[in-house]
């Protein structure tokens, strides 16, 4: 790295994956997430959508038609440890058993 370069920090990455159709009380998962995020400070996050993948509820793919089934989502934002583990135990209760949970330290620049 340069003298000029901006200091490196740590930080967390929290990753959620579940299913596009799963939902908490009516609600999709990635939207509730989205909104949880935002009112909680964080800093941003990214919901992308897969084009199939597996797990112990079995394959999530699109149909033959192109038509999404029931395709995999990953949500994940970057944020401070003081932002994101305070919201762990609401981001379990929402995800429940739908889906996989991960926390990485990561290092931005």
């Amino acid at each position: 790295m340069s003298e000029h370069s901006p200091p490196m920090k740590k930080m967390l990455k929290l990753t959620v994956r579940v299913r596009g159709r799963d939902e908490y009380h009516g609600k999709p998962i990635s939207d509730l997430l989205l909104s949880l995020f935002k009112g909680k400070g964080i800093s941003g996050a990214t919901v992308v959508q897969g084009v199939r993948g597996f797990g112990l509820r079995g394959i999530a793919r699109v149909d033959v038609l192109g038509l999404s089934v029931n395709v995999p989502v990953v949500i994940e934002t970057v944020d401070e440890y003081s932002k994101i583990e305070p919201i762990l135990s609401e981001v379990k209760r929402i995800v429940g058993s739908n889906g996989l949970i991960t926390l990485e330290e990561v290092q931005v620049f």
